[in-house]
């Protein structure tokens, strides 16, 4: 049947009646399903109107949404409970399903199987008994639309809304078919997007907060309830406070801790109270405190008037626990993961390192001066040349009845003598922001399971609006958390989530699913977003570029180091590359069901032999203020074992690069030193975030051990004594012209912030100086062939497709230009007239890096004449990095 047919036939369906539900007092309705459902809870303003429409029934409201669930896939960590569980918790009377959108993709093909898998759902709710009095009435709620934003560099919904509206029209049938409720969002939305100037979503497919408000009273109206627009403030403002606390019950931090794997605090099992047992009362807290702010929603809907203060006396007591710290034997310090409960002062620690040949070590800031800078975990530094550091005061979770106010802070060193001088506080009342980045007008941060924008709109260095850009991450484990924020060179936001993990992100363009660790990757121009790499990592922190793009990773647990690009090839949901310290596990999952990849046995090779564990963030020494000879070390911080700066030569070998360990840069003999993030500063020195604690990490004390420290935390500024220090470049606010010649300068993080400062740019206007730019470059320059890559790079971070420039960098002398260009060639395979035509001569290049290159960005296409290019990588020698990539993309491609 032809598409435009089909749809006339579907769309007929929404003219026939679903039944009528009726709401009745004390009808507890539960919201399950995808994104468009989960973020009714952060935009109250459907429940608020609910609540002012049916002020005598006393409705209890629990949304139990995941972004990206369907109705027979939605992945979850382990122990999480099955869907029927939580039903059940929540004594579910009304159940509200959210469905269509991402089956939405599968187009007519996946239209019959959308619908017997509906029709299926809603049978099996049927004869279920939730509340205790009988099953839950139904109600199926369409998607919205899909809004046609205007901007160029996002789908116009052309394509989007006849799949959406035939999905829209299988819910209204499968609605009359099993004789339950149904809600048409798509139309009264498609309405509002033609009505409204203001753009009201996000993307294009997820509503904004303008959004939820403009559709919550044709919302409320499909359900019987009013249409009026007006919402009383007092009574959102209570429906926010009660659904910020089921949010921290249901979407608790550290589940794997809660009900997973890691309820037991200590290896020896002697303690009284394990975290299942603290954190699950502290859940039942959870669900007291709700259940009390839903009284006092039900008052102010009905006139009736409310205490300022919440009444929460009446919850359960916290279990207190004992700390497992000290005593002969204590297990931790006899493995030496223990430092001192008796704190140093800092310069009292300063005393304390032992620092390689030639270099020197001063505070730049820390909780002396500055009490804000507890628990520094996180740092960058702005176009300004200030640095920012986010804190996690809270951690490992924040605990009910106490304030949470996390924080992201700019500090500034204003008379340059490498010491802070002031401290702001640019966003507070965060939660475990494990990982940052600036960017595009503001700062990404993480916030598991979002990823929050936070924009300063008015120059006074805090922020005015926050919103949540991406959801659906994981919330398993804060240790584990997104994590080692980088922007790549051609202008994707790249960040890590450990294992445990089951994540699910909606974006314009589908669904995307990682699960057991990844690396994730987005693009805020396009707004694309999937997996970069999906490898069963223990706990990826640190993610760097070298200076011609290629990447490298390390895995904080086991301390392993790995080169990018062989396990950075599209595979998909739920395979994975074979490899990693998880790998054996991972692939007897039955989560995997078998696609883990290879030998269970198998070992992913690393950068250099590990010597010693953890690892936390990684750094690449670019900096003329430090020896030549030091230029490319990969530098990594371990918090455990050393407690030091450890320091690496790479080499290139063969395809790839191998690594290893020289003179470590510090190393800090106060037990409480815990360096977890590290950076080459705008004037080329490096600057260390010291964690400052004395206990570490989450298996070896309960989360709630007392002796965690809350409220230390340093940055220290290493500097060569007889070297001098980089002039800072001045990137903010400069011309283009002037910012593309600061792509000349040799500091890779110079560099980043001028593509990054690029960025925030007028595309026309950076693209049209590009060219330019490049016309101006002298051919004899030593380094014109990576100027052309950085110009290449500028290029892709706008998505302007620069077919001329692409071929000319395809082409250079330098072999490692070539394979920077190739890896942009499966970034802009979507747009590129024929892929596999420039891949071809790339298949048969001197250097296996650039055929590697080749045979990795092949994973990006489809059908036999990529599988049948990737094979012709065998004319030439194939080492093992070439050899396991070829495999993988072969592995893909016969899906």
């Amino acid at each position: 049947m032809r598409l435009s047919l089909l749809i006339i036939v579907l769309v007929s369906a929404l003219s026939a009646s679903a039944a009528e539900v009726k709401l009745e007092k004390g009808d507890h309705i539960c919201l399950i399903g995808n994104e468009l459902g989960e973020r009714m809870q952060h935009h109250n303003y459907w429940e608020s109107l609910l609540h002012q429409s049916f002020p005598q029934h006393e409705l209890t409201v629990r949304n139990l949404c995941f972004p990206g669930d369907e109705p027979m896939d939605r992945i979850r960590s382990k122990n999480f409970g099955d869907p029927d569980s939580h039903l059940t918790h929540s004594k579910a009377s009304v159940v509200m399903m959210f469905f269509g959108f991402n089956e939405s993709f599968a187009g007519e093909e996946g239209l019959a199987e959308f619908t017997d898998q509906m029709t299926q759902l809603v049978n099996e709710t049927k004869a279920k008994d939730y509340s205790g009095n009988g099953a839950p009435k139904i109600i199926l709620v369409s998607p919205i639309a899909f809004e046609k934003t205007g901007d160029k560099n996002l789908p116009d919904g052309s394509q989007h809304n006849p799949r959406l509206e035939m999905y829209t029209a299988a819910l209204a049938d499968v609605a009359k078919q099993t004789e339950v409720g149904f809600v048409d969002l798509f139309h009264p939305s498609q309405k509002l997007f033609e009505s409204h100037d203001e753009r009201l979503t996000l993307n294009g497919s997820h509503l904004n907060e303008k959004g939820y408000q403009a559709l919550a009273p044709a919302f409320v109206s499909a359900m019987g309830g009013s249409d009026a627009a007006e919402i009383k403030p007092e009574l959102k403002a209570e429906v926010d406070d009660k659904n910020f606390h089921w949010w921290h019950r249901y979407r608790a931090v550290n589940g794997f801790s809660i009900y997973g794997d890691r309820g037991l605090a200590g290896q020896d099992g002697t303690r009284t109270y394990n975290n299942r047992d603290v954190m699950e009362r502290e859940r039942a807290i959870l669900d007291q405190m709700t259940a009390n702010r839903d009284a006092r929603i039900w008052a102010i809907a009905q006139g009736r008037s409310v205490p300022a203060e919440v009444d929460d006396s009446n919850t359960l007591p916290f279990i207190n626990v004992t700390t497992n710290v000290g005593g002969a034997d204590d297990v931790n310090k006899k493995r030496g993961k223990l430092g001192s409960l008796d704190y140093h002062t800092a310069a009292e620690q300063q005393k304390m390192f032992e620092l390689a040949d030639g270099l020197q070590i001063e505070l730049f800031a820390s909780e002396e001066q500055f009490p804000e800078l507890a628990n520094p975990v996180s740092l960058q530094f702005d176009n300004k040349g200030r640095l920012w550091v986010s804190t996690m005061a809270s951690y490992p979770h924040w605990q009910p009845k106490s304030k949470l106010d996390d924080k992201l802070l700019i500090l500034e060193d204003v008379d340059n003598d490498g010491k802070a001088d002031e401290c702001k506080v640019f966003a507070g009342g965060l939660h475990q922001p494990t990982g940052f980045e600036l960017g595009k007008g503001g700062a990404f941060i993480a916030q598991q399971p979002d990823i929050l924008f936070a924009q300063d709109l008015d120059g006074d260095d805090a922020a005015d609006t926050v919103i949540r850009k991406l959801a659906g991450f994981c919330s398993a484990d804060s240790h584990h958390g997104i994590s080692a924020f980088e922007w790549g060179p051609g202008g994707n936001l790249y960040f890590e989530e450990g294992t445990f993990k089951y994540s699910q992100v909606e974006s314009p363009y589908g669904l995307n699913r990682l699960h057991e660790a990844g690396i994730w990757q987005y693009h805020p121009v396009t707004e694309r977003f999937g997996v970069h790499v999906s490898v069963a990592f223990s706990n990826p922190w640190g993610h760097v570029f070298d200076r011609w793009g290629q990447n490298f990773i390390g895995d904080a647990s086991p301390g392993f180091s790995y080169w990018a690009a062989p396990i950075s090839g599209k595979i998909q949901y739920p395979m994975k590359h074979p490899g990693g310290s998880q790998h054996r596990r991972v692939a007897n999952l039955e989560t995997s069901g078998g696609t883990a990849g290879g030998d269970p046995k198998f070992a992913l090779p690393t950068l250099y032999p590990k010597r010693t564990r953890p690892l936390g963030g990684c750094a690449m020494i670019s900096s003329r203020h430090f020896p030549d000879e030091w230029q490319g070390n990969f530098l990594v911080t371990n918090c455990i074992g050393d407690r030091a700066v450890l320091n690496h030569k790479i080499t290139e070998d063969g395809s790839g690069f191998v690594g290893v360990e020289v003179e470590k840069i510090v190393e800090g003999k106060d037990g409480n030193f815990r360096p977890v993030d590290l950076q080459i500063a705008p004037d080329g020195s490096l600057y260390v975030v010291d964690w400052h604690n004395a206990l570490i990490g989450h298996l070896q004390h309960n989360l709630r051990d007392p002796s965690r420290d809350h409220s230390h935390g340093r940055i220290w500024r290493i500097t060569h004594k007889t070297r001098p220090l980089v002039e800072p470049a001045k990137i903010a606010g400069e011309p283009i012209p002037a910012l593309l010649d600061l792509l000349k300068l040799p500091e890779d993080r110079t560099r980043y912030r001028v593509r990054r400062e690029l960025a925030e740019r007028d595309p026309a206007e950076v693209v049209a100086a590009v060219n330019q730019w490049t016309k101006n470059l002298d051919p004899s320059d030593a380094d014109y062939e990576h100027h052309l890559t950085e110009a290449l790079w500028v290029c892709q971070t706008h998505h302007a497709i620069q077919t001329e420039l692409l071929d000319q960098v395809l082409n250079a002398k330098d072999h490692r230009a070539r394979a920077a260009a190739t890896r942009v060639v499966s970034f802009w395979a979507d747009d590129l007239d024929s892929p596999i035509e420039l891949l071809t001569p790339r298949i048969n290049d001197e250097h296996p890096r650039v055929r590697l290159e080749a045979v990795r960005a092949l994973s990006f296409l489809s059908g036999d004449e990529a599988a049948e290019l990737a094979l012709e990588v065998l004319n030439h020698d194939v080492d093992d990095a070439l050899q396991y990539t070829l495999e993988e993309t072969l592995r893909q491609l016969e899906q």
